[in-house]
């Protein structure tokens, strides 16, 4: 299998969650244990030799990248989470989305300044999210942040939502 050949495993659905979008199911790819190996194992080769120290999946999705890709670098995992849900002193983050507002939280004490952070979500569409979680870990004042996706919707142009001096990296491009 090859990196292309993961597009293969991700079910696309139509009409979810409302009618016109084509939501790409990435549940395809993580319950195919080839498929999870590679696109593991292809997320980690993008960092290994970065010196991360810490992963911020982004719920909830995020969380089942960010913590493989954390395990795969030996480096600390932290949940960027909807409000309420992180039991201790929290930051947050209010950000506009296609329908609202949302918010999202990090432990107050989970990133430091001797961080390397990836910021890791599974899908990057108008990065609304991404930017939200960026701005909340840039506070923090690690030494550097990148930005990870599994898969990039490139016609939604949500790159350019997001910090142009940060490197991003995608997978997988649609």
């Amino acid at each position: 299998m090859q990196l292309e050949d993961l597009k293969l495993t991700i079910r696309d659905v139509p009409d979810f969650p409302s009618k016109g979008i084509m939501f790409r199911d990435l549940t395809t790819l993580i319950k195919n244990g080839e498929a999870l190996q590679l696109m593991s194992k292809e997320l980690a080769d993008l960092y290994r030799d970065k010196g991360v120290t810490k992963v911020v999946g982004i719920e909830s999705r995020g969380f089942i990248g960010g913590s493989i890709l954390a395990y795969e670098l030996g480096c600390g995992f932290v949940p960027a989470r909807k409000p309420g849900k992180l039991p201790s002193v929290t930051i947050k983050k209010a950000y506009a989305k296609e329908y609202g507002v949302d918010t999202i939280e990090l432990h107050s004490d989970s990133i430091t300044p001797d961080d390397i952070v990836v910021l890791h979500d599974d899908l990057l569409a108008t990065g609304g999210t991404m930017n939200a979680c960026y701005e909340l870990v840039k506070s923090m004042n690690p030494k550097k942040i990148y930005i990870n996706f599994i898969v990039e919707l490139t016609e939604l142009n949500g790159r350019d939502n997001l910090p142009a001096d940060c490197e991003i990296t995608s997978l997988l491009k649609y």
